[in-house]
């Protein structure tokens, strides 16, 4: 569903990626990891059409980027580090809005339906600028999987959550995944990164240093081998 090859990414004369190959397969979940300033935001970044990279190939599902961006935005969804909700508006009314840009069929039902999966029907009626942190994020998860999309972009979605938000944000993930849908995450939990995914890849240097998978490794042996790949 997602196939890097060769990406790099270079700002002036500053290479960020430096030929990155990753492929995650159709209804896998990937969680990614690596060092501050690796370049897993620039590469989220690519794959969720906002960033061009300046060599290299990345298709999501079969279409090129960055020349067929515009039939890839629908089919992804993405929770970045920017909610990319109105604080104005209520929950409900966020979730129109988008629901009219992706032109949804039955986008009252759809919206009732997302608000109920992430535990906010109560609150729909709320100004999102209400909402605790938790709250918010489990908003932004809705929007983002409002229009049902094929691969699930999440840039650090546990950052500033407690540990309730954090466990509701568990059952989210597990829920989506568990729908077959295509997710790669990037996080600095190694542990809680590798229990929820399928696999785990290590993004240093540049490129992927290392990628395992859940059955060949410990969550507690998954730091050691981190602290090996990125000294």
């Amino acid at each position: 569903m997602i196939a890097i090859n060769g990406l790099v990414k270079q700002y002036g004369l500053n290479p960020v990626l430096r030929g990155v190959n990753l492929n995650v397969a159709e209804g896998e979940f990937v969680t990614l990891v690596g060092p501050n300033g690796a370049g897993k935001s620039t590469l989220m970044g690519i794959v969720a059409t906002l960033l061009r990279p300046t060599a290299g190939e990345v298709r999501v599902g079969g279409w090129q980027l960055p020349e067929q961006a515009d039939r890839v935005r629908s089919h992804i969804g993405l929770v970045s580090h920017h909610s990319l909700l109105y604080r104005d508006m209520t929950a409900a009314e966020n979730l129109s809005f988008f629901a009219r840009l992706y032109r949804l069929p039955d986008a009252e039902a759809r919206v009732a339906t997302a608000l109920r999966k992430v535990g906010l029907f109560a609150r729909q009626r709320d100004p999102v600028g209400t909402f605790s942190r938790g709250m918010i994020q489990r908003l932004t998860i809705a929007r983002a999987t409002l229009h049902e999309p094929d691969v699930l972009l999440l840039d650090e979605p546990y950052t500033g959550l407690d540990q309730e938000a954090t466990g509701l944000l568990d059952v989210l993930l597990r829920e989506e995944s568990a729908r077959g849908r295509t997710i790669l995450m990037i996080t600095h939990d190694l542990a809680h990164g590798l229990g929820l995914a399928d696999r785990l890849a290590i993004l240093h240097g540049g490129r992927i240093a290392r990628e395992v998978t859940r059955s060949e490794i410990s969550p507690a042996a998954v730091y050691d081998l981190y602290a090996e790949v990125t000294m």
